[in-house]
């Protein structure tokens, strides 16, 4: 059995086709199918169920493909390794991250790129948190960020790096008068604009309304933030974004960010007592949700994807962006 024979027979369970297969691996088709005809022999089974296309695959073949990725990742895993051994760490790390946590990206990257200038950083910012999983278990990506509930970690490792803070976007007077922080039950009665909901960070607000007892009835929904910028700024509508968004997405003129606040319900999710708030400003806003970074649980793992592991958690970045944010509250009040 060779490497190049399992990297065949994953290509053609993950295209289900033998041409597009035979594309994605730089070779001829014939040679593919014969390779893969050939560890059919070896193992003596059917692995692939053949008509006059790719009809899916056998049992025996559904089994083999979750071992092949898990040989081809540590095969890979002990080239790079052998390799940083000599050079430095190398390769290109696979980083997916959900489209609304992709602006505090750049920290890690660059922490990691500072520290193993040989290797490069493929950023893929468009994946549902649904197919991040999926990537991180099949081992096309080396990690992720994300939010990651308790019952979607089977098989990941998941470390913390950072609580996120909402805040309501606004332009001009008419809709939010002043600049004082505002409930999430107030938010809910107010023209929103809001992210689809097939986007996790959505999924979050709605639970963080829910929490109030109220649902949001959005007139309009995006599928950027970008967009729900552009909508906000007309002056017809509020929306809620998260704040690591203000890092990268001024305030356009006349727009304005306001921190979301329930003291009720904020008690155990960012207020009081251990919430890092600075005395004299308004409480934690409540609903703050974890954003993690994971990585394959698999040992030994990818030398790439802990390494990119260590410079993230070095950054110790909830208290970097917290001190953002609370930077952001003085400014404003000193308005």
């Amino acid at each position: 059995m060779l490497f190049r024979q399992l990297e065949y027979f994953v290509a053609v369970a993950r295209e289900r086709h033998f041409a597009r297969a035979a594309e994605a691996c730089f070779v001829s088709q014939p040679a593919l199918s014969t390779a893969i005809a050939k560890l059919e022999r070896e193992l003596n089974v059917m692995l692939i169920n053949r008509g006059h296309n790719f009809e899916g695959l056998t049992p025996e073949g559904e089994r083999l493909v979750v071992w092949a990725k898990r040989i081809l990742a540590e095969h890979d895993t002990f080239k790079t390794e052998v390799a940083a051994m000599r050079s430095g760490i190398t390769g290109t790390l696979r980083l997916g991250t959900e489209p609304t946590v992709s602006t505090v990206t750049g920290l890690p990257v660059a922490a990691f790129c500072a520290t193993h200038p040989l290797a490069r950083v493929k950023v893929c910012a468009g994946l549902s948190a649904a197919e991040l999983r999926r990537r991180l278990r099949d081992f096309e990506l080396d990690a992720a960020i994300a939010h990651f509930a308790p019952d979607e970690r089977e098989g990941l490792e998941v470390m913390p790096l950072y609580r996120e803070r909402y805040v309501l976007i606004v332009s001009g007077e008419q809709l939010v008068p002043g600049g004082d922080p505002i409930g999430w039950a107030e938010a809910a009665q107010l023209p929103l604009a809001l992210l689809t909901p097939d986007l996790k960070f959505r999924q979050l607000i709605d639970a963080a309304f829910a929490r109030t007892g109220l649902a949001p009835t959005p007139q309009v929904e995006a599928d950027s933030l970008a967009t729900l910028y552009a909508l906000v700024a007309t002056g017809s509508w509020v929306g809620v974004v998260p704040q690591t968004w203000l890092r990268t997405m001024p305030m356009t003129a006349g727009m304005r960010a306001l921190p979301l606040v329930d003291p009720e319900a904020g008690a155990g999710l960012g207020s009081g007592a251990g919430s890092g708030a600075a005395p004299g400003l308004e409480p934690e806003p409540a609903g703050r949700e974890e954003i993690s970074l994971a990585i394959n649980a698999g040992r030994p793992g990818s030398v790439l994807a802990r390494a990119f592991l260590r410079a993230a958690v070095g950054l110790a970045l909830d208290e970097r962006l917290g001190a953002q944010g609370r930077d952001l509250a003085r400014a404003r009040q000193a308005a």
